[in-house]
C-alpha cells in the first residue's frame, strides 16, 4: 500500500509541480525595438537665401534684376528708382543708411514714398545685412 500511496502522491503532485513552473516569471524574450526618431528639424534659416528671395520678389519690381533701376514698375515712377550700380552713389552712402532706407522706406530718408518700408526685417539683422550686400554687389 505504501507503494500505491507513493505512486498516487506522485501522480497527484506531478501536475502541481508542472503548474508551478508555468506560473513562474516568464523568461525575458528578445524584442525588436525600433528606435524612436523625431521629426527632422527644419533647416536653420539662411539669411542670404531669404534676402535673395525678398530682393527677387519685392525689390526687383522697381530696381530690376541687375539693380539698374529699370524693373517693370520703374516706368511709372517719378523719380526713378535708385540704380545700385552707380559708383558715385555707392561711395556716398553707408551700409547703415541703406539699412534705414530698407527698414523705414524712402519717405523716412527723404527719398520717394514709393519705396516701401520693411519693418519685418527689424528682427532679422542677418537678412537685412544680406540685402545690403546684394545692393553693394551691384557696384561696378
Amino acid at each position: 500500500m505504501n507503494r500505491l500511496h507513493s505512486l498516487l502522491a506522485l501522480v497527484c503532485l506531478a501536475p502541481l509541480a508542472t503548474a508551478c513552473s508555468k506560473h513562474s516569471a516568464p523568461e525575458p524574450t528578445a524584442t525588436a525595438t525600433t528606435p524612436v526618431t523625431a521629426e527632422p528639424a527644419p533647416p536653420p534659416p539662411d539669411p542670404a537665401a531669404d534676402a535673395r528671395k525678398l530682393f527677387d520678389t519685392k525689390c526687383v519690381v522697381c530696381h530690376g534684376n541687375h539693380g539698374a533701376g529699370d524693373g517693370p514698375g520703374a516706368a511709372a515712377l517719378n523719380p526713378k528708382p535708385r540704380a545700385f550700380a552707380d559708383a558715385t552713389w555707392q561711395a556716398s552712402i553707408t551700409d547703415d543708411q541703406i539699412k534705414k532706407t530698407i527698414l523705414e522706406g524712402g519717405a523716412a530718408v527723404g527719398k520717394s514714398a514709393a519705396m516701401p518700408s520693411n519693418p519685418d526685417l527689424t528682427d532679422k539683422p542677418e537678412e537685412l545685412s544680406a540685402l545690403v550686400k546684394i545692393v553693394r554687389d551691384f557696384k561696378k
